[in-house]
């Protein structure tokens, strides 16, 4: 129970990898705030039924919406102990035909969303002198990129950018700021890059994707949230500014065509 005791707040935790975060949190003894845009974080709530999950429907591109929240879960809980900054979109597009309303859409989610909730949260934690908070970059932008990724990619490098310089900021207020780098988890996102991929047959994506990973898989959101676990507990209370890749060893090969 390595999260006894702990309140966290997730960001996107109605349905993917966040989903399979709040669960592994859950698992930890954590109590869990789900802030999410979804109408299917009613569903999630259901489907949890665990009277530790607390749900906020939210835009997080609202500051005084997220300020409203971060005042009533410290009404209900007192603190705030790790944030998990996972709430995104990724939408394929030609960077020739990209319509500006697209780019900004990411740039506001993934960016400004992100830089929204923290902004809002940080006070807590410094005034508590403690904190864990874990961002979702990917291994799309700093490391790797297909085409039609640019406005995803640029937004997910900035998080990484992001997340160092928090780190440093904060490290005198003990609080860890980590960056967790995924490759291909299999979630709602992942089915709609599919889809906007090969809309006739989106499983043929997910079936190559899997070829192209040296696990020959797909990897879970609990695998994820098994990671975000460890980064949100003080077991890793000696790393910060770090960003972790969780890819199945698809970054790893130099080539598909040399070795023994």
């Amino acid at each position: 129970m390595k999260l006894d005791g702990k309140v966290a707040i997730v960001t996107g935790g109605a349905m993917g990898n966040g989903l399979g975060i709040v669960k592994v949190f859950l698992k930890y003894g954590a109590d869990v705030i789900i802030v999410d845009y979804s109408e299917k974080i009613n569903d999630a709530l259901r489907e949890i039924n665990n009277p530790k999950v607390i749900g906020y429907k939210a835009d997080i591109r609202d500051d005084a919406m997220l300020q409203a929240i971060v005042n009533d879960v410290i009404a209900k809980k007192g603190k705030i102990d790790i944030l998990v900054n996972n709430a995104g979109i990724a939408k394929l597009e030609k960077f020739v035909n990209m319509s500006k309303e697209i780019r900004d859409t990411h740039f506001d989610i993934n960016i400004k969303g992100t830089w929204n909730m923290t902004q809002a949260v940080v006070p807590v934690m410094i005034k508590n002198n403690y904190g864990k908070i874990i961002n979702l970059s990917s291994v799309t932008g700093p490391m790797v990129a297909d085409p039609g990724e640019v406005a995803y990619a640029t937004t997910k490098s900035a998080l990484l950018g992001f997340t160092k310089s928090l780190a440093m900021e904060l490290v005198s207020n003990n609080i860890n700021v980590n960056a967790i780098m995924p490759g291909y988890i299999m979630t709602p996102m992942v089915e709609g890059i599919a889809l906007d991929t090969n809309k006739e047959n989106p499983n043929s994506v997910i079936d190559g994707i899997a070829k192209g990973i040296p696990m020959g898989r797909l990897g879970t959101t609990e695998e994820l949230g098994e990671l975000a676990a460890f980064l949100a507990s003080d077991e890793a209370s000696y790393i910060t500014g770090q960003g972790i890749v969780i890819d199945g060893a698809s970054t790893l090969p130099e080539t598909r065509s040399v070795g023994v």
